[in-house]
Order: structure tokens, then sequence, then C-alpha cells
């Protein structure tokens, strides 16, 4: 007697083969059967005549650290298919926590109603564990939380102990189920870092058989050096690379993906292990202050208030937003200001500024937009102000996200369009980024074939991020599945009305809990906190 029976559907089993007719069959939390099985009995049917049965999705790049603990449904993702989530990315986690770093998360996790109440990996991953979460976690340790523990805020390079205290922590969180190290290259405290002390510490990970995740040091300007630098790190530490969110930033970096792609190949070639997420969208999100440059963050957000408040330092970092310094990520240049849209603020008093650009917000106070930033960032007392940057162009996120080594990727966290979640705009990339590449990518623009797509948000990324027994449709996996409908699935979250959830999913389970029914939540929190290789 089987406890669930998906039967009549379209099998797209992950593999990126052609798909074929079928049933699955589920018992207890593993896929027993994948074949007609046309006399099964099970205690639930589920009739998937007309819809495409796929593995659970996997968010090969996502920032639910904190969401999760704030909201455990996953609204967001699982109501588009995603089963699983990489977590920790871009540099920052939510674990492990030591010296300054608590502070911080603590400050930056304040508006979710959350404070920590742990310190090592393990002690997050049972906190979600004893709450419940809806979608299968897979933790990152992030480099920039690490240092920012170890070292600290400053602009410097760690002394041999510390190099030595953060290679300790890294090991501790591998040896409590870290599958890798990320780092965010345009963000301190991990832009302070050296190529060598990069190396140096994703050579843990590669002992443990982990990722080294990057968001690396440029994505406009200098994309090419920061590709470059990304495989020097995987050539010369032997660890496997993912670049995070690939992307060609502003107009006259256009056409560079097609370069930074045969990068990838001639190094895939040479035996370096190098692959890439992308999320489906023209437009990127990063915080306001991201804006100002990097060498004004040195000793944290303190420092940086007191540096916005003397006339003559804001004088200098204005001169130099507008001219750019050599190897700083400068968005501002790259998007315009007329580009940059904000889209959350914490304060009641700069609420009304929404959805409104930089070049609108400096015109309606009469500033110019380098005051604008620094005005809110004071004003804001150093809380994140998130902003949505209009950057690429299509073609390039097309010929990304078709390329053999891209993965799906959306880049943020869970939202809902209740509760504590619904706050601000966010970058519909949180609503739609898997509907979104199913639906308009593959169906209707043909970037990509169905089958191509749902392996790039399945059998790929488990098999980059060693996430075993997930990412197939085969006896013995686990009964992550997601039933959606080929003809009606797409995104529906705009710019300017993002809390809109994607349409054409109908069914998904988890670990063969049944978490969305006709479309609808049912309450179930099934998932789990994994570990690298566990089966």
């Amino acid at each position: 007697m089987l406890d669930i029976l998906i039967k009549n559907g379209e099998i797209y089993d992950g593999s990126g083969g052609r798909p074929f007719r079928g049933n699955v069959g589920i018992a207890g939390d593993r896929i027993v059967e994948v074949g007609q099985l046309a006399e099964a009995a099970a205690t639930t049917v589920i009739d998937a005549s007309g819809l495409a049965v796929a593995p659970g999705f996997i968010d090969s790049h996502s920032h639910s650290d904190p969401t999760l603990l704030a909201n455990p449904r996953a609204e967001s993702k699982i109501r588009q298919g995603v089963t699983t989530e990489v977590i920790g990315q871009c540099g920052s986690s939510a674990a492990p926590l030591l010296g300054p770093a608590v502070a911080v998360v603590d400050m930056s996790y304040e508006k979710y109603g959350l404070r920590s109440n742990w310190t090592t990996l393990a002690e997050y991953g049972a906190r979600l564990g004893r709450q419940g979460v809806a979608v299968n976690v897979a933790p990152l340790t992030g480099h920039g939380t690490v240092r920012m523990g170890v070292v600290g805020h400053e602009d410097r390079p760690p002394t041999r102990e510390e190099i030595a205290g953060m290679k300790r922590v890294i090991a501790e969180s591998m040896e409590e189920g870290a599958f890798g190290l990320s780092t965010g290259l345009i963000y301190p405290p991990g832009c302070f870092s050296a190529t060598d002390e990069l190396i140096e510490l994703a050579r843990v990970a590669a002992d443990y058989g982990r990722l080294y995740v990057s968001h690396i040091r440029g994505e406009s300007d200098t994309l090419l050096e920061a590709v470059a630098e990304a495989i020097e790190i995987g050539r010369r530490a032997a660890v496997p690379v993912q670049i995070s969110h690939h992307k060609a930033a502003g107009q006259k970096n256009w056409g560079k993906i097609e370069q930074t792609l045969a990068m990838i190949d001639r190094a895939r070639t040479e035996g370096v292990d190098v692959t890439f997420d992308v999320y489906p969208y023209i437009a990127a999100s990063t915080s306001l202050a991201t804006l100002i440059p990097a060498w004004a963050h040195s000793g944290g957000t303190g420092a940086l208030l007191a540096r916005l408040q003397d006339r003559d330092t804001r004088r200098r970092l204005a001169d130099e937003i507008k001219g750019g310094i050599p190897g700083w990520e400068n968005f501002a240049r790259a998007a315009g200001w007329e580009n940059i849209l904000i889209v959350r603020l914490e304060s009641a008093a700069n609420k009304a500024l929404e959805g409104k650009t930089v070049a609108e917000a400096a015109a309606e106070r009469g500033t110019t937009p380098e005051d604008t930033i620094f005005d809110l960032t004071l004003e804001e007392e150093g809380q994140t102000i998130t902003t949505v940057l209009f950057l690429m162009r299509e073609e390039d996120v097309a010929m990304a996200l078709s390329h053999p080594a891209a993965m799906v990727g959306s880049d943020s966290g869970t939202v809902a369009p209740y509760g504590i979640l619904s706050a601000g705009r966010p970058h519909p990339r949180t609503y739609g980024t898997f509907a979104r590449a199913l639906g308009l990518y593959a169906r209707d623009r043909g970037v990509l074939s169905l089958s191509e797509a749902v392996s790039k948000m399945t059998g790929k990324p488990a098999a980059k991020y060693n996430i075993k027994g997930r990412g197939r449709l085969a006896v013995g996996m686990f009964a992550d599945v997601a039933v959606f409908d080929p003809k009606r699935i797409i995104d529906q979250a705009t710019f300017t009305d993002p809390h809109q959830y994607a349409v054409g999913v109908h069914h998904v389970i988890v670990n063969g809990k049944v978490a969305v029914k006709d479309g609808e939540h049912t309450g179930s929190l099934a998932g789990r906190v994994l570990a690298p290789g566990a089966y």
C-alpha cells in the first residue's frame, strides 16, 4: 500500500533527458516506484493528467537564513515548487557566530523579530528543527560572518593567528554539516580580503570535499578579473567553485557574458569544476550602503555613520562615487541613479520613499543623489535599506541561463504577502524565479527546453552541492516532488506590485508529506536540515 500515488503525469526526472508518461509511488519519505503502476493502491491519489511531475526544486542561491525562522511556511518559494534551499550565501550566514558578528547578525535580524540564541551551525540547525520548516535547508558557512567574528570589521590583512582561527571555525562548521564556504567580495568585511586569504580558507572546504561559493569581487567593470580570481581560487585550492548570480552589470559591460562563459568553459576543460547560478531577471538587488565605497565601512556600522557625519569625508565619498575607485564595484555608475529603486526602509518617516528611485528621492529632498544615500543611511541608523538596480540586458540573462554550467537560484529569502515578511517591495524574484524560468524562458521564449530548465533546478544543483537522495525522481530517492502545469506556470510578481504568488504549481511534496495541495499551502512543516552526502 502506497502513501501517495501520483498518476498519469509527464515525468521530468531531473536528469535533463526526455520526459515520459508514468506514475510515481511514495511510501513514507521515499519514492518506491516510478513507472506505470497501473493497479497500485494508495492512501492519497493525485491525478497529474496534463501536468508535469518533477523533483522538488532546489534554490541553489537563497538568503532565507532569518526568514525561515520568522515564518517557517516558506510561502513564496514552496508555492513555486521549491523544496530545498541552499542558504548562507554571499559570505553572510546565520552561523557560526562569535565576537562582533553576534551584534551584527542580531541587528540585521531585528526587523524579523529575531534574536540569536545560537552560536554554532549545529545550534542554528537545531533551532530550525525544533520550530519546523516547510522546506529542506542546506547551509553554507559565510566567510564574511567568520571573518567578522575573528578579525572584526577592520580593513586589514588577518594575522597568522587570525587565519588559523578562521580555519578552525570553518572546519568546525564543516564538521557540523556546512555544504561549503561562501564569500561576498563586494561587501565588508569580505571585500577587505586578498586572494591568498581566500585560497587558504577555501582549502578547508576542499579538505572536506565541499564547495567554494562566491559573490565575486565585481560584476560590472571588473567582471572579467573577478571571474578569473574565482577560477584561480578553484585551481589553487583544488576546490569546486560556484559563481553566484552570474551577470554583466551596466550597459558598458553588456556582452561580457560571452567572454566569461568562454573563461568558465576553458577552466572546466582544464579540470577546474566551475559552475554558476542565475536568476531570470534584468534587475539586481542589494543594500543602499553597498553604493558607498568599501573603505568607509571599515570599523563597522558605527564608524560608517561617523564618517557620514563629517563634511570633508562626505565630499570625498561623493567624489569617489562619481568618479570611481580602481577595483571597487561602483553600482551607482553602472546603473545610474534613475535605475536604482528604493524598495525597503525601516523607519516610518521614510516609508513614503519606497518605490521611488534614488534620483526621484534626491529631487524630492532637494539634494544630490550622493547626499541622499548618505542622509538615508544616517536616518535609518545603519539598518539595511534595500534597493533594486536595473543593470542587465535580456540577451545576457538568456545566454547565461542556457549555458550547460548554469543552475537556477533566486538570490532571495522567503517572503509572504502577510505578516512580518510582507514589508517593503521586494524584488519579484522572491516570488517568481522558478516559475519564470519554466514559463517565460523555457516555454514562451524557448531559451532552453523544459527538461533542461527542470534539470538546472533539480539534478544539477543536487550533484554540485552533494545533496544526496534529492534532485531526481527515481526509486530510493527522498520524496520531494513538484507537480505543475507546464502550459500555465508563470510568475505574477512585478517590480511595482511584487507580493503575488506564482501560478501553475498544483501540488508540492516534501519528504513524503503534502505541503501544497491544489495550489494552497497545507501548513505542513516536513522540511529537514540536511547534511552533505547524507542519504
